[in-house]
């Protein structure tokens, strides 16, 4: 952080804890405003545009490294005009800017960097960037000299890259007219439960490789599957939920989670909290928890819970946005130990703790950057303890939590976010009822309170942050519609009939703002934002999720769930047009759609999809449909896989404490090969009852391709054996086995992209 001794600069009046966190560097910012680009274009100047988030750990290094660097910083004063942004405050100017940094060099993330003529078009951009050149890449007071060098003698050819990027980024949120529409059905969301299964880890849960986010909405969603019976997506679920609260991102010793894990084990986090992740996974164990019973999910929901309203509230009623994952300069370093300390603590449980909680001499905890070990160790357990073992690890990890909290604690971001209150409203409100914990009922309803009071302009409109009593900037399209949604999970926690008419009633005032704010005039659907925000490059449409749902998604969803409860047709066809118009992006791109999925789950099951279909069928012009039907047939067919697999199990039951081998055959086309440093990888999971003990792949052959090429991998078929130990007590009936398999196919001249394939096999476990 910059020295308050310092002189400080514009960011010292900001509310922001980011913002303010930059205040005495001596690069002079400017907060994002007209006084900026006003002066860019007096002096002939570019725009320099920072944006990160006080919980960012890569925004603290750049800071350090660049911003508290007086030579760098006379560089930019000299050639630029500074620009800082909280995104949490302005996620518009975010979206816009991050999208076109992906644009042009095809990745994002914060710190986002980007140069700006001072009109507001990008030319150059890019994420953190070292000061000075390291390993072949350009250092940032490389770039910052070369880009000023650039500015003087080729504008001309800056400009039209620029032109060209702001093209690409309006062309963009025009996706849905590239992706068309499809039918929708009750078959609509299988396609979203089959892309799950087919990227699923299953040996540690999640999807894909590292680093690894908490997949909120796809947990939800299989949650929902499972309930109706889906056995597969009910065990894809519990075992992320599993994964992730044995993990280390869990803290084991407060409660909640941290950010994600840099690691595909769950194992070895980015530090910071977000209130974003907690309050949606506070919901999500909890409905595990009346999914199953089981002791990990009600006190992993309690956890998240207890340490919401102990040291993430303020006194008002609101919650704080996030705590950092620095403390004293270094990441994790409030959270991490040495195995020397815990031992102290722990006294005489000390090798029951140390063993449960993986903790080791040489430590568990790698540094990020440079990957070297620290010595130190990050809690976490390889299986749920015993009822037994958890009464005698219970006092040990109080008795951590206390000398834990005698150390420097990474700094809280406490200005409170309109749609992130939201979703701890609804996070709360679910867990009341499923937990039975009155408080969590009523944290709730005084947030809900403060937002509807202390979180309104003189017009009523909802202000999207708060901080020292002062709240503003206009709510944006996320914000309205996760308090809507909100309030109406508030409405079926309220056990007092007329309170939770009362929240209804509120949910539906906050629906029809929205509807009036953020509608697009003649066509169906939502933007990010609406009437009284700031024209940008582009009005952008926010229509993926991400670490929280798609702003136009849980708008839809809240008019979907509004309609149930109330049964008006019309406002279910207005539900019906949005959802029915990113359908082409439903079924192309179901992982990131889906509060779209359960939007329409909504609607097919809310009684009212017919009376909803006609009234949308009159109301959208058919022209978009004929356009999006034109769009459609330009999409190329996926030619069919070269690869099938099955599987046989060596017997039709097990008993307990018996062994089971799983056989699985992997078929290729003739002309058609497993080639690549590892050909093929097998992963299997049966949960804590069916234990895989062994996965043996045969040797792999010499593969000879048409070019005369040849290297190690596999044709034909290849069967891989899969053995398992059933546990004694296991439970009789049906177990499902997950197993995941990643490969590479090359044939006819050419490789595929790695795919990664999922199956599920039952087996019968049944006593004598």
């Amino acid at each position: 952080m910059s020295d308050p001794a310092l002189p400080s600069n514009r960011l010292a009046l900001e509310s922001s804890p980011y913002l303010r966190q930059h205040a005495h560097n001596p690069v002079d910012w400017y907060p994002w405003g007209a006084e900026a680009f006003e002066r860019a274009r007096k002096e002939d100047k570019p725009l320099f545009l920072s944006i990160g988030y006080s919980a960012c750990h890569w925004c603290h290094v750049m800071e350090r490294e660049s911003f508290e660097n007086v030579e760098l910083a006379a560089v930019l004063n000299e050639h630029y005009v500074s620009v800082k942004v909280d995104r949490e405050e302005r996620p518009d100017v975010d979206d816009v800017y991050m999208s076109a940094v992906q644009t042009m060099v095809g990745r994002g993330g914060w710190p986002l960097s980007a140069f700006l003529f001072p009109d507001g078009r990008p030319f150059f951009g890019g994420t953190y960037f070292p000061p000075e050149d390291r390993q072949g890449r350009a250092g940032f007071r490389t770039i910052l000299e070369k880009l000023a060098e650039a500015w003087r003698e080729r504008r001309d050819e800056l400009a039209k890259g620029a032109d060209e990027i702001v093209a690409q980024v309006g062309n963009a949120n025009r996706i849905t007219e590239r992706t068309g529409r499809e039918a929708l059905s009750a078959a609509t969301g299988n396609v979203l439960t089959e892309t799950l299964k087919r990227t699923f880890d299953a040996r540690h849960g999640g999807f894909g490789g590292a680093p690894k986010f908490p997949p909120h909405l796809a947990l939800e969603w299989l949650l929902l599957k499972g309930a109706e019976g889906d056995s597969i997506a009910r065990s894809m679920a519990l075992k992320t939920l599993d994964e992730m609260a044995l993990g280390g991102i869990h803290d084991h010793l407060a409660g909640g989670f941290h950010r994600y894990s840099t690691d595909e084990r769950w194992l070895l986090p980015h530090f910071e909290k977000m209130l974003t992740d907690n309050a949606q996974l506070l919901s999500l164990y909890a409905r595990a928890f009346v999914l199953t019973g089981r002791d990990l999910y009600w006190r992993t929901a309690r956890g998240i819970g207890d340490w919401l309203l102990s040291e993430m509230r303020g006194t008002e009623g609101g919650f704080y946005a996030a705590t950092d994952a620095d403390s004293e300069g270094e990441e994790g370093k409030y959270f991490v130990w040495p195995e020397a300390e815990v031992r102290e603590v722990a006294g005489d449980e000390a090798a029951l703790f140390a063993s449960a909680y993986r903790v080791r001499p040489e430590g568990n905890f790698h540094d990020e950057s440079t990957r070297r070990a620290t010595g130190l160790n990050v809690l976490h357990v390889a299986a749920e303890p015993s009822a037994l073992d958890e009464a005698r690890l219970a006092p040990v990890r109080a008795r951590l939590l206390a000398r834990r909290s005698l150390r420097i604690p990474p700094a809280t971001d406490d200005k409170r976010i309109a749609g992130w209150n939201a979703l701890t409203i609804a996070g709360l409100a679910v867990a009341s009822s499923i937990l039975g914990e009155p408080g969590y009922l009523e944290a709730a309803r005084e947030c809900a309170r403060f937002l509807l009071t202390r979180m309104r302009d003189g017009e009523g409109r909802l202000l999207r942050t708060w901080k020292g009593g002062e709240a503003k900037i206009l709510a944006f399209l996320e914000d309205e519609a996760y308090f809507a949604l909100a309030l109406l999970d508030l409405a079926d926690a309220e056990p007092d009939r007329s309170e939770s008419q009362r929240w209804a009633a509120e949910a539906r005032r906050v629906v029809h703002g929205l509807r009036r704010r953020f509608t697009r005039p003649g066509v169906p659907g939502f933007t990010f934002t609406g009437e009284g925000h700031e024209p940008l490059l582009v009005k952008t449409r926010d229509l993926f999720d991400k670490a929280i749902p798609s702003g136009p998604g849980a708008a839809a969803r809240a008019l979907a769930r509004l309609a149930r409860r109330d049964g008006d047709a019309a406002l279910a066809a207005e539900a019906l047009a949005a959802v029915e118009e990113v359908s082409g992006l439903m079924e192309r791109a179901p992982h990131g759609t889906e509060s779209w999925h359960l939007a329409w789950e909504e609607l097919r099951t809310g009684g009212l999809l017919q009376a909803a279909a006609v009234r949308a069928e009159s109301a959208v012009d058919r022209r978009l449909d004929e356009a999006a039907s034109a769009a459609a047939a330009e999409e190329p067919v996926p030619a069919e896989s070269p690869v099938r697999v099955s599987a046989t199990l060596s017997t039709d039951r097990v008993a307990p404490g018996e062994m089971l081998e799983v056989r699985i055959a992997v078929e290729l086309d003739e002309g058609w090969s497993l080639t690549g440093e590892k050909p093929l990888a097998v992963d299997a999971w049966g949960g804590p009852d069916l234990r895989c003990t062994t996965v043996e792949l045969p040797p792999r052959r010499t593969v000879r391709h048409e070019d005369g090429t040849a290297e190690p991998g596999y044709e034909g078929r290849v069967d891989v054996t899969l053995v398992f130990d059933v546990g004694p007590a296991a439970a009789e009936g049906e177990h499902p086995i997950a197993v995941s398999l990643r490969y590479r196919a090359c044939g006819g001249g050419t490789c595929l992209p790695e795919r990664a394939l999922a199956l599920t096999v039952p087996v019968l476990v049944l006593k004598g």
